[in-house]
């Protein structure tokens, strides 16, 4: 009874926590004490209904104890795993409740979503009814829940995810050491080289917001299938292409097809792991794209230097080709089912009125049945053309729209460092060859990695800090974690340091110092970069609970389009004002408009999350 009791929740409520100790449920011997439990328990069913009509919330932030990246996700699990419609007993609130769960027991049974899997079994889905392409032949076993792998399994899934995941940044970082020799080969300029690297990145910003809405309707192991087997086409065409025009192109539909992962990968993370493991496992899958900057240009310039720079493309090719294997053979789907739709009524006379009409279609004038498939069609456009950017309106909510151009004039700052130090270490004084000028980028690389493991958890525990001194616990004495948390002395540090990094190496550079001079602050440049990403893009999810997803599709594509404007521009600012005077410039503008961002939130983050919760019909634990 306990096993069958168990099975049937794995998709309802995936993170419900039934606060029994653990049992093997496969052990016929166990039966019968799981039979009196449930019968002792159920005496308590009134005073739980009760309790649960009496709005027994339990607020979702009193995870956020968790590494600081889970926090953008936790949505995620609720959206894919508790496809709960909206209502004021439980998804608006921010309460997953489990039903068979509260008919079985005390008022401990109504929990919160950071709850143990392991007394569930593991359902493995048959071969015939897998979902996504190919699912055939898939080593691992799609499962009903996701959260029931075994440990081993769940990092197998997530470092195959994070492989993929740094396609998109290596793509866009190989090229840098090869600019100069692709303009020379293909009797171009570096500026309009430059475009390769700029709309890719455009590409980047555009094409998670289709890829995210496809994979709510085909799922997230066909969108990786398909993506992928476009990156490794246009892989092999950008290395043939004989022109400028056709490797920019291809370029283009490169980085939309690379950019998959960005859009869908945070997703699968959230399916497999549970809010209080979640933490660790994102860190692991942005390992991925963090080595792409790192890595990338040290190998772009050993392959265009001794093989040329159409190799670094075949190397693209090579890597995609090697994640499609991958992804084809040992990533199961792992998307939650969606719950049958409930039973339909009977039909009343005026449905039967409808169903007739509709029959009728056949013996419609041709006229009219061209009027009803253009209906149709409309409708199709809609739902793949304009929904997708649905997420743009979220721009109008005030701290929404500040933390996103915080990130991207941050990011835009790191592509135009990028192409600086391109530019100033392939010419006179120093005239370093391709590799060199590929080795010089692991300072800021550095600064990143360092940063993406250590600025985790200095934000975690500010925000436990904060809590503390706020003395705000819920009812079973946990902290809760509010957005604005996060944005303390880390983000005020961060704000600054970045951009006195880029004034230092601007004059450096400028100045022809010794290269080791000019490359150190790249390493803070690096450190106070990754810092704003991390700190803003997690406070933008939780200022949009239940609308996590798009909340990291709308990062994207607007900074995205901030860093492909940087490429495109950074080259003739130099030509014309120097590198010293241009990245002055930046960084004056991204000190000052950092520290306004950063004002304005924090004297009105609180009042204007409160108006988002209030619009989107989130209920918080009160402070």
């Amino acid at each position: 009874m306990g096993a069958t009791h168990e099975t049937k929740d794995g998709d309802d409520a995936p993170q419900a926590d039934l606060n029994v100790p653990e049992t093997t449920t496969h052990h016929e011997s166990l039966a019968g004490s799981e039979v009196g439990d449930t019968e002792t328990a159920s005496h308590h069913d009134e005073k739980t209904r009760d309790q649960l009509k009496g709005g027994v919330v339990v607020d979702d932030d009193e995870h956020d104890d968790d590494e600081g990246s889970s926090h953008s996700l936790d949505d995620e699990a609720e959206e894919h795993h508790d496809p709960e419609p909206e209502g004021p007993e439980g998804l608006n609130t921010g309460v997953l409740v489990d039903p068979e769960a509260a008919n079985a027991g005390s008022p401990r049974h109504v929990l919160s979503r950071a709850s143990s899997s392991r007394t569930r079994p593991l359902t493995i889905v048959p071969r015939s009814k897998r979902r996504g392409l190919f699912a055939s032949l898939v080593v691992i076993p799609e499962v009903e829940r996701p959260y029931d792998y075994s440990r081993k399994t769940k990092w197998t899934i997530t470092a195959i995810v994070a492989l993929a995941a740094a396609g998109g940044p290596i793509g866009s970082n190989l090229m840098y050491p090869a600019l100069t020799d692709i303009a020379r080969d293909l009797n171009t300029t570096e500026t309009v080289v430059n475009l390769t690297v700029a709309f890719y990145m455009l590409a980047m910003s555009i094409f998670p917001l289709w890829w995210s809405s496809f994979s709510e309707t085909l799922g997230r192991r066909t969108i990786y299938i398909i993506s992928f087997a476009l990156f490794v086409v246009f892989s092999v065409l950008s290395a043939l292409s004989t022109n400028i025009g056709m490797l920019i192109a291809m370029r283009i539909l490169g980085g939309g097809a690379s950019a998959s992962v960005q859009a869908v990968g945070a997703g699968t993370i959230a399916d497999l792991w549970e809010v209080f493991e979640r933490g660790k496992a994102m860190n692991t899958f942005y390992l991925g794209p963090l080595l792409g900057p790192l890595l990338a240009p040290i190998v772009g310039g050993a392959l265009a230097q001794g093989l040329g720079w159409r190799s670094t493309m075949w190397f693209l090719a090579i890597f995609g080709g090697l994640n499609f294997l991958s992804l084809l053979f040992l990533l199961p789907e792992t998307l939650a089912r969606r719950k049958p739709a409930a039973a339909s009524p009977p039909a009343s006379p005026a449905d039967n009125g409808d169903l007739n009409r509709t029959n009728s279609l056949a013996r419609m004038s041709t006229r009219q049945s061209v009027a009803v498939k253009t209906k149709r069609g409309i409708v199709i456009l809609r739902r793949f053309l304009i929904d997708p950017l649905d997420c743009i309106r979220f721009l109008r909510l005030p701290p929404v729209a500040i933390v996103v151009a915080f990130a991207a004039i941050t990011f835009s700052s790191l592509f135009i460092l990028n192409i600086a130090v391109q530019s100033t270490f392939s010419v006179a004084p120093y005239n370093y060859s391709t590799i060199i000028v590929g080795l010089l980028y692991i300072p800021s690389s550095l600064g990143y990695f360092i940063t993406s493991i250590v600025g985790g958890r200095w934000v975690d525990h500010i925000m436990q800090r904060e809590a503390v001194k706020a003395g705000r616990y819920d009812a079973k004495g946990k902290l809760i974690f509010l957005p604005e948390d996060r944005l303390r002395e880390n983000a005020w540090i961060a704000a600054s340091m970045f951009p006195l990094a880029l004034i230092w190496f601007g004059w450096c550079a400028d100045y022809g110092v010794f290269w080791f001079a000019t490359v150190v602050p790249n390493f803070f440049f690096g450190v106070g970069s990754m810092l704003v990403f991390g700190a803003v893009t997690t406070m933008l999810t939780e200022f949009m609970p239940k609308r996590s997803s798009s909340g990291v599709a709308l990062n994207n594509f607007v900074r995205n389009i901030f860093s492909c404007i940087g490429v495109v521009v950074t080259q003739p600012l130099i030509d014309v004002m120097g590198v010293g005077w241009l990245c002055t410039m930046v960084a004056l503008f991204a000190l000052i408009s950092g520290n306004v961002c950063l004002f304005l939130l924090s004297r009105n983050s609180e009042r204007w999350r409160v108006k988002i919760d209030a619009q989107m019909g989130v209920e918080r634990a009160a402070k």
